[in-house]
């Protein structure tokens, strides 16, 4: 039985594309008793009927699941984000780094449509998500260098593009492979954000077999973890964490904490701790009216 990847689901249909072939199919009538979920980047088998359609029989173990929205195996999350038109919002960046990692999905940090922004305020975004030790990469259409950069990311690899509407993430895709033509929105000049022109989760093809997933709602991310484990997602603060006088400690408010006197310093970005802090008492508020 031939395996193939699910790019696309709507209104109980799957495509399923295997060995240059896109099937439009069902799913096999025992995975809906079973409650068995199907998800845009599964692997399943299937029964091919004729050259265009199918029956999902089966669907693969997942490496990873994003739940909002929801796409499965996923490798790695480019988080692009412009600094101006629109304006960032720093700690949706914060939490989608959260987010990606608790998933088991690595974070990219992009910065996109750099030439509209002042250096200065460049280098400061570059400074300090260089610190968290994740990739931190910069693209603007000026240049055009973005498939050289981009390439050796994408190629073998589920990716998720994620941010804000207006970012230019559609644009990015459509600059490291012609063959996408994804919709792409101007920014509303009224309220300084992009318009929505994703509706629906869609695996693309893209580059050298890798898969890109052009996806809507992102930008509404919840943090669904325990507040206690938010600071494991916070890599600039581990080395700091062993200079904190409490074993326990979660930088809020306790005394003596080492990531707090590792920001005075400059050494953590105090922008990224005021946002934990800020995340972290979202969560614990949540979990107080839980019991």
């Amino acid at each position: 039985m031939p395996t193939g990847i699910v790019t696309g689901a709507r209104g109980g249909f799957f495509q399923v594309y295997a060995e240059g072939v896109s099937r439009r199919c069902r799913a096999r009538g025992i995975l809906k008793r079973d409650g068995k979920k199907i998800f845009v980047g599964d692997h399943v088998d299937f029964e091919p009927i004729g050259t265009e359609e199918g029956i999902v029989a089966a669907v693969h173990e997942r490496k990873t699941l994003l739940v909002r929205p929801p796409i499965a195996n996923v490798d790695q999350a480019l988080l692009v984000f412009s600094l101006v038109e629109p304006d960032i919002a720093y700690v949706l960046l914060d939490r989608l780094l959260v987010v990606v990692q608790a998933a088991g999905v690595a974070p990219v940090v992009v910065f996109s449509k750099t030439d509209l922004a002042q250096k200065e305020q460049l280098d400061q975004a570059v400074a300090m998500y260089t610190k968290t030790g994740f990739p931190v990469l910069t693209t603007n259409r000026l240049e055009g260098n973005a498939k050289t950069l981009f390439a050796p990311l994408l190629s073998q690899h589920i990716t998720v593009f994620a941010g804000p509407s207006g970012a230019g993430k559609s644009s990015l895709a459509n600059q490291l492979d012609e063959r996408l033509q994804l919709s792409t929105g101007d920014v509303s000049e009224k309220l300084g954000r992009g318009r929505h022109t994703t509706r629906h989760v869609q695996l693309w093809p893209i580059l050298e077999n890798g898969w890109v997933a052009d996806a809507p709602g992102f930008s509404q991310l919840d943090v669904n973890l325990p507040s206690r484990d938010i600071r494991s997602y916070y890599p600039d603060f581990l080395r700091f964490q062993e200079e904190c006088e409490y074993r326990g400690c979660l930088h809020l408010d306790e005394s003596d904490c080492g990531v707090e006197r590792a920001a005075a310093r400059g050494d953590v970005a105090p922008l990224r701790l005021f946002h934990y802090r800020q995340i972290v008492q979202d969560v614990m508020e949540r979990e107080a009216r839980q019991y």
